[in-house]
């Protein structure tokens, strides 16, 4: 794929230096800090040190004070109380957080995952069913909830209570719930915006336990679960999420919960990297293939032994779900081709049999071949279901608005959403979607990008460079892994081909006129090996990482994309 490398804005000089001299740093940390907002001493400090103290009040979110109140009632008088959730990772890991807590002041409660296929996203009637029949007089619905106007509704003839702990986009009519917690209503003046599901959970527990006096002590604990939910649902690692996740991260390291311990098994410190590309792939999988239910007595579990034994069963779950979403994938890119699809602005996609668990890994597979907003339908009982991605700077969830006279039902965020439609809808919605597509997408974002932070020659990296580097952590949006930019590169004639199908490339590189070596890894680059053994020059994107062999540490590079 040809990427388009974009420049990050050079920060004031006068920043960079004033941070250079207040923090006895290097130019290139001084640019990377003043990229990400950390203008200052201060800044700095709470970058590189997060506290507890930088937390919000929980208080400070619109219903909190009617949330828990109500909560309070209801253990004073043992009512039946149901944590309802998402299958999805913020789901699950957001209904084993309320869950575990809750379940130390009462017994009287139950956990409800609703089934992807039969129920479908979301509160779901056959759910509320399911309290009343039970007799359950409270609802608390996480990661989930803001537009279930008739379902609260329901709700409420039945007698049954709602609390509503979502972060997703409300619509202009949100339910008649007793207590909604969303930081991104409109009205709300909580002032992080970017809490996922698990997070809002996290700032209702935050208020019992202030509520009923314990220290902040007692619920840290639950920060593995909080971090976790973070990581995998790709909200900014900024403000209350940052401190959030590093602190969840220290708990995945000294004291994970056993479920996701046993997930884990990893020798060595976790980071985000292992929990977006480890652990939130199985706790999903469970969702995708079979029930999101499993995900939560996994992370519910306080037996070892037996969280080993349903981590086993996750793990199968997983290694199913890897093998259907690239026979999947395989048949959407097979589709395209046959339709004579390839130089459309929009992917859309359809075929009865693709396994509704997994439709939206194989959209973003689908981005990396044809980069540009895509859409990969199944059939879901009488209807339709897609799952909707979307490339960097496009706004799918507005697109999707724009094509509601064909669309039964959608939700979800900027770049990823889901929805369902009529089958005789199908065709008319897919050229609407491309005609909308075409009309509001540039050129530029149809073009992959790799956003490049600074110019850093090989022949400046140091370790201390790296250690300061590796103290950015926790990465994400907003706080990506820096990139650099080296140009002059030659491969010292060791390059070669690696990997299960030869498609990688391993290198040992220096600059021209230099004296560094440095070892570097290119995935999916096998393809420019004839050219660099020609001892051609070249410019790299790269990334920094460490690297452990036969008990010696170093550090390597992460070759982004290479430019003859």
């Amino acid at each position: 794929m040809n990427y388009n490398w974009v420049f990050k804005q050079s920060p004031q000089k006068e920043i960079v230096a004033s941070l250079q001299k207040e923090l006895n740093v290097s130019e290139t940390i001084a640019t990377l800090l003043a990229q990400r907002g950390i203008t200052d001493f201060d800044k700095s400090k709470r970058f590189f040190r997060p506290s507890l103290d930088d937390l919000h009040s929980p208080y400070l979110m619109k219903d909190m004070e009617k949330a828990v109140s109500r909560i309070h009632k209801a253990i004073e008088n043992q009512e039946n109380i149901l944590i309802y959730g998402d299958y999805d990772v913020d789901g699950t890991t957001a209904v084993a957080l309320m869950y575990l807590f809750l379940q130390q002041f009462t017994h009287n409660i139950d956990f409800y995952i609703p089934d992807r296929y039969s129920e479908g996203y979301g509160i779901s009637f056959q759910g509320i069913d399911y309290a009343s029949d039970n007799d359950f007089s409270l609802i608390i619905a996480l990661d989930c909830g803001i537009k279930a106007v008739d379902k609260v509704a329901y709700a409420n003839e039945k007698g049954i209570d709602f609390i509503i702990c979502d972060h997703h986009r409300p619509s202009d009519i949100v339910p008649d719930a007793l207590a909604i917690l969303n930081p991104k209503q409109v009205d709300c003046l909580y002032p992080y915006k970017e809490l996922c599901g698990c997070g809002v959970g996290f700032k209702l527990i935050q208020a019992l336990n202030e509520h009923w006096g314990y220290p902040f002590e007692e619920i840290l604990p639950f920060l593995d679960l909080v971090a976790t939910a973070i990581a995998a649902d790709i909200v900014p690692i900024t403000d209350e999420n940052r401190v959030l996740m590093y602190f969840g991260l220290q708990v995945l390291n000294q004291n994970p919960r056993v479920g996701l311990k046993a997930l884990l098994e990893v020798d060595k410190p976790v980071k985000t990297s292992n929990v977006v590309f480890r652990l939130a792939p199985r706790i999903n999988a469970a969702g995708r293939i079979e029930h999101g239910k499993f995900a939560v007595k996994l992370l519910t579990e306080n037996d070892e032994n037996r969280a080993i034994e349903k981590a086993k069963i996750i793990e199968e779950f997983n290694t199913e779900r890897r093998d259907l979403d690239q026979n999947i994938a395989n048949e959407a890119l097979a589709q395209i081709q046959e339709n004579k699809e390839q130089h459309r602005f929009s992917t859309v996609v359809y075929a009865p049999s693709w396994h509704k668990g997994v439709i939206g890994i194989v959209a973003s597979r689908l981005i990396e071949t044809y980069h540009r907003p895509t859409l990969v339908f199944t059939k879901s009982g009488e209807k339709y279901a897609a799952s909707a991605r979307s490339v960097s700077g496009f706004d799918v969830y507005e697109a999707l608005e724009q094509c509601s006279e064909y669309i039964e039902q959608f939700g979800g965020h900027k770049y990823a959403a889901g929805l369902t439609l009529l089958p005789e809808k199908y065709s008319l919605f897919k050229e609407k979607f491309e005609e909308i597509v075409s009309k509001t997408i540039t050129k530029e974002l149809l073009q992959p990008k790799i956003t490049i932070d600074t110019m850093l020659p090989l022949e400046q990296i140091t370790d201390n460079m790296f250690r300061i580097i590796s103290q950015f952590e926790p990465f994400g949006p907003h706080n990506m892994t820096p990139i650099f930019y080296a140009e002059n590169v030659i491969d010292t004639g060791v390059a070669k081909a690696i990997g299960k199908n030869g498609e990688h490339l391993r290198l040992t590189l220096k600059e021209c006129g230099g004296n560094r070596f440095f070892t570097a890894t290119a995935f999916n680059m096998a393809h420019m090996l004839p050219t660099i053994k020609q001892g051609n020059v070249f410019k790299i994107a790269y990334s920094l990482e460490e690297n452990f062999w036969n008990g010696k540490r170093y550090l390597q590079l992460m070759i982004r994309d290479i430019k003859f």
